[in-house]
């Protein structure tokens, strides 16, 4: 038991190490924001977008999000940041996470806000455009807010999947959390750091898997 201890729940190997753990848990929270917002600003955008019925439109956005959510993120950010160099692009680590991850979000997002204005009554579009409102006046203050509001709980569970997902941003050298802490256990010899690491992830996402669960409940209850 004492062996176990010491292996993973090391106390000073963890204070150690915890300056450069802060660092990556600090770089973490930068690329979650960072791709949180740039997939659901991009998502929405082509959910909208879509709603106009243009088939040549329509057809790329429908590939882009089809593509999109059948590749593996980890083989993205590979190709990304190893292919790119050769088109003359160079970008940096934490730059080819947060473009490749956001892609995935847009993808899962514009299909899961698309689904919801769908589902809105048709009814509530024309009784808004009835009242000298544009079409995307409609869209985006009557539309969207309801469309949102239906597909919330799906979108809380992706947002946790892709900030779990910044941790692939490692195999690219960005100093993440899950970096920081690889790097601590190759020069301690000791699990310790990770189990640090995984305090630091639970921070995170616990909050958000608590807001999703209260949500689906409250969501249950309206209906």
């Amino acid at each position: 038991m004492n062996d176990l201890l010491q292996a993973f729940f090391n106390l000073n190997v963890i204070l150690t190490y915890l300056p450069d753990l802060w660092k990556g848990l600090v770089v973490t929270v930068e690329l979650s924001v960072l791709v949180v917002t740039t997939g659901f600003a991009i998502g929405i955008g082509l959910a909208l977008l879509r709603t106009l019925e243009n088939r040549v439109i329509n057809l790329f956005i429908v590939l882009y999000a089809d593509i999109l959510r059948a590749l593996p993120p980890l083989m993205l950010i590979v190709v990304g940041f190893f292919g790119l160099p050769y088109l003359g692009l160079r970008p940096s680590g934490f730059g080819t996470a947060w473009i490749v991850l956001a892609m995935v979000l847009s993808a899962f997002t514009e299909e899961l806000v698309f689904a919801g204005i769908n589902a809105l009554p048709k009814g509530q579009s024309e009784a808004a455009r009835a009242s000298g409102l544009t079409r995307w006046q409609v869209l985006i203050y009557v539309v969207l807010p309801q469309a949102i509001r239906l597909v919330i709980a799906p979108l809380t569970s992706r947002t946790i999947a892709t900030v779990k997902n910044t941790s692939l941003a490692s195999v690219v050298a960005v100093p993440d959390l899950l970096a920081e802490a690889t790097a601590a256990l190759g020069y301690s010899s000791n699990a310790s750091p990770l189990f640090a690491a995984a305090i630091g992830y639970l921070l995170i996402l616990f909050p958000l898997v608590i807001f999703s669960r209260r949500l689906e409940r409250r969501l249950r209850w309206s209906h």
